[in-house]
């Protein structure tokens, strides 16, 4: 890969490939764009099967977060950290101890937390070395666990998507496919059920799946590569990026594709055929918002009780935003995600013009 010719071409500001020879880590950090403020953006573990393969996602994922942070009227830019490593035999507390030192070489321009691979406790360690840790268990400090809100935006953003293509946002008799119920996908589920919703699941781990089945039994479940062919109202993707692509668009059958996973769209053009397709597409980055609404606050407005309470209320509000994006989308016959791409970049630009005023602070 041309490192600097991918950056060029992403817009991106810097790289940290960070090695520990104490513990073994190998991670990298990607900082897209800090126009809005300093970057945030989670930790993923993940047994990559080559460096350039880590280092993709970890811009695609930083990048992400820039638009996510733009579009959902939060004042951060984007960032990324990618662990190559095997969660279930690679961790220590060294391990993200090391990367809590890495962390704070960086002095604020980046903040980070859990991802996929990745938990509290994990960086409750990182804590111990980095002044810039977000998303700790709340016994620690912290905000706690960002699945609540996540899955809250991304049933909200439902209703919206509900309300554009079958004229009503009520979810009720709706056949839902949920692909992968983790953290997120399990509470996402416990909203679809509370609206009477009719609940099909896949995931790879076996212990996700009893979760959800001991506490809504009537949940139905299919194999993973099979919940690409299941008649539905709305397709959920909850679990790895990419998975709009080629292979699998011509399987959906369903009329909107709304779900928590991060970078949905293999490539940008796939979101064109869903859009050329008739199925409404809810950018990713605007609908998962949640979790980075919790940990924007977090930062903004340190120890507040009410904080829970303002986090679920812009967690709600992005049924307003997909319903302004989706719009704009119908008026002008423009697929979604390039409608959220434009008004993430206006934000950048506009905000970006007012810091060439100096202002004594």
């Amino acid at each position: 890969m041309d490192i600097f010719k991918e950056m060029e071409k992403h817009g991106f500001e810097q790289i940290i490939f960070n090695y520990d020879k104490t513990t073994g880590l190998k991670a990298i950090i990607a900082i897209h764009d800090t126009t809005l403020g300093p970057a945030l953006g989670g930790c993923r573990m993940w047994p990559y099967e080559t460096e350039d393969e880590a280092l993709m996602d970890a811009m695609r994922l930083a990048k992400g977060m820039t638009y996510k942070c733009a579009v959902s009227d939060n004042n951060f830019g984007g960032g990324k950290t990618v662990i190559i490593g095997d969660p279930k035999k690679d961790k220590s507390e060294a391990l993200f101890r090391a990367l809590g030192r890495f962390v704070q070489t960086l002095g604020g321009r980046y903040y980070t937390g859990t991802d996929m691979g990745t938990t509290g406790m994990d960086f409750v360690y990182a804590s111990r070395e980095s002044d810039y840790m977000v998303g700790l268990p709340e016994e620690y400090g912290g905000s706690g666990n960002s699945a609540v809100p996540t899955a809250y935006g991304v049933y909200n953003g439902m209703k919206a998507a509900a309300k554009i293509v079958f004229g009503s946002d009520s979810l009720k008799g709706l056949k839902i496919a949920v692909q992968g119920v983790g953290k997120v996908g399990q509470v996402l589920v416990g909203y679809l059920k509370e609206e009477e919703a009719r609940v099909v699941i896949a995931d790879i781990t076996e212990e996700n799946i009893n979760k959800v089945k001991e506490k809504y039994p009537d949940v139905e479940v299919v194999e993973c590569e099979k919940i690409y062919d299941v008649e539905c109202d709305i397709f959920a993707p909850c679990a790895r990026g990419g998975i709009i692509n080629d292979d699998t668009i011509s399987r959906l059958k369903c009329r909107i594709v709304a779900g928590a996973a991060n970078n949905q769209l293999l490539e940008p053009r796939h979101g064109d055929v869903l859009h050329e397709r008739g199925i409404l597409y809810a950018p990713d980055y605007v609908i998962n918002a949640g979790g980075l609404i919790q940990v924007a606050d977090e930062l903004e407005f340190k120890n507040d009780e009410k904080r829970h309470e303002r986090v679920m209320m812009k967690a709600g509000a992005i049924y307003d935003i997909l319903l302004k994006i989706f719009t704009i989308s119908k008026e002008q016959n423009v697929p979604p995600h390039k409608v959220a791409d434009r008004l993430a970049e206006e934000r950048i630009e506009v905000i970006g013009r007012l810091k060439t005023n100096y202002v004594k602070r």
